[in-house]
């Protein structure tokens, strides 16, 4: 297909985001952009926390995968419903009894300023990394199948989707956001199933034959029981459960969203209908790889890893579909990086500026200065997404939960202290430690092979630096408590 005709598709679908952008954003104040006034539907938010769970990196890396790990995601997969259980049942609880706009806000309640705003400032680093790898990814394949044959730069498609983000989110954040999310959910759920059901039919394979074909090419193993290996199933399960404890109950953007359902009984709903449904389209996603793997070879395709899907798709199936992977593609990258964009501005403006504590300053200054950081944070996704393409990774999925490994860690930490714990924290060594653990984790990783000899560190790092911010966190702390109240919260 023309790449113009593409490329004029592309803008026809972002009109659409715009025109629903417009219509949800009317009226829009500080409230309705950090929590959509309170008032968000459980429903729309789940299915549209599918498409930000997701994201690109999902869309294009987990099929890509399959060629290396098999079904193997699977074992991860298994965690994220324990993960998902935990968040719904632990924590949300205590943040609609604080009644929290910032979760990070608790650490303050709890821990003290410092590990506040340690706290805030591990969660845009993580945010600013993992949501800035996600767009890499899907920017760097339409580059690749629209965009460099019109002889537009990597660096000026980059921007422009940055300026098109910002266009429907520096108004109405939230609030817009949840109904957008739905629409590109939507969008991407049904260029998957169409992916899927077309590589059949041309196939000419059942669901029951392919998986034994795919089984007889050894790319439906799900479980490693090789307990040296990174993938050992136990290990991959349990880094899966703390994954989803760290990136959606520790994270800002995910519980943004959460929280801005009414009640805490729905907001629960919203995860347990939102773990459901990943668990199906995750699977389907995991499916659609094994699918690839079998066509490729029969449509001359040698591309692997994260190339295969747009190889497959743009060279060898019908423009129909070419056109629904296209919208697909573009409704994964979307969710991921507006939600970002918009949980970092809150983050920042209500963790670090305290903006919501300020008297002194008017609500309009108060837009001013979330605007102001709202387009600061755009600036350094662009400055990042050309870090990665100069980085460029086979497996963007394997860079991604890599970095959550390092970045999500003293999150794991502080979190796991104030709960587990009634200790009281000597508040400014905070930021020593939940900075020290993560390099002390780079050290251990490095030199895996002189201190663990055989044994080979997965994701387990991850709950290895949590337990290093703990310990951290225990040695300078006393029996004292902080605010007995606040404990029992």
């Amino acid at each position: 297909m023309s790449p113009v005709l593409l490329f004029v598709i592309l803008i026809a679908y972002f009109a659409l985001l715009m025109g629903v952008a417009w219509a949800t954003s009317r009226n829009a104040n500080n409230d309705s952009f950090y929590i959509g006034n309170k008032s968000s539907n459980w429903m729309l938010v789940a299915f549209g926390m599918v498409g930000t769970t997701l994201s690109g990196a999902t869309f294009i890396s987990v099929p890509g995968n399959v060629g290396i790990d098999a079904f193997g995601y699977g074992q991860i997969l298994i965690g994220y419903v324990i993960g998902y259980i935990a968040v719904a049942y632990i924590l949300l609880p205590l943040y609609y009894r604080l009644k929290l706009t910032s979760i990070y806000h608790y650490l303050d309640v709890r821990l003290g300023r410092r590990a506040y705003q340690s706290g805030a400032s591990f969660f845009i680093l993580s945010r600013l990394l993992g949501a800035t790898a996600r767009l890499y990814l899907v920017v760097n394949i339409l580059q690749a199948i629209i965009l460099d044959s019109l002889g537009v730069p990597f660096w000026l498609t980059t921007l422009v989707i940055l300026g098109m983000i910002l266009m429907y989110t520096y108004e109405g954040g939230v609030k817009t956001i949840v109904w957008t999310d739905t629409l590109q959910t939507s969008c991407m759920l049904i260029g998957l199933v169409a992916c899927v059901v077309y590589l059949l039919t041309q196939l000419d394979m059942t669901v029951g034959q392919s998986l034994a074909a795919m089984d007889a090419r050894g790319l439906s193993t799900i479980f490693t029981t090789d307990f040296d290996s990174p993938n050992f199933f136990l290990k991959q399960i349990i880094a899966g459960a703390f994954i989803v404890l760290t990136m959606t109950g520790m994270d800002q953007e995910m519980m943004q969203k959460t929280i801005s359902v009414k009640t805490l009984k729905d907001s629960q709903k919203n995860l347990l209908s939102l773990t459901l449904i990943l668990v199906i389209v995750l699977s389907m996603f995991l499916f659609l790889g094994g699918l690839l793997y079998l066509y490729a070879p029969l449509a001359g395709v040698t591309a692997t890893g994260d190339k295969i899907f747009p190889a497959v798709v743009m060279g060898h199936l019908p423009a129909a579909v070419q056109i629904i992977f296209l919208v697909a593609l573009v409704s994964a990258l979307f969710p991921s990086a507006d939600g970002a964009i918009t949980a970092l501005t809150s983050s920042f403006c209500i963790d670090l500026l305290g903006l919501k504590r300020r008297d002194d300053l008017s609500e309009a200054d108060k837009v001013k200065w979330r605007q102001r950081v709202h387009l600061g944070f755009a600036f350094l996704f662009l400055l990042l997404v050309m870090g990665f393409k100069w980085a460029d990774s086979p497996s963007m999925i394997v860079v991604i939960l890599k970095l959550a490994s390092y970045t999500y860690g003293p999150l794991l930490g502080l979190f796991a202290f104030g709960l587990l714990t009634t200790r009281r924290l000597n508040d400014r060594w905070v930021p020593a430690i939940t900075i020290g653990a993560p390099i002390l984790c780079g050290l251990i990783e490095f030199n895996q092979a002189h201190l663990l000899g055989t044994y080979r560190l997965g994701l387990e790092l991850l709950m290895i630096n949590g337990i290093l911010v703990f310990a951290g966190l225990y040695a300078i702390s006393s029996k004292e408590r902080r605010d007995p109240a606040a404990v029992a919260a």
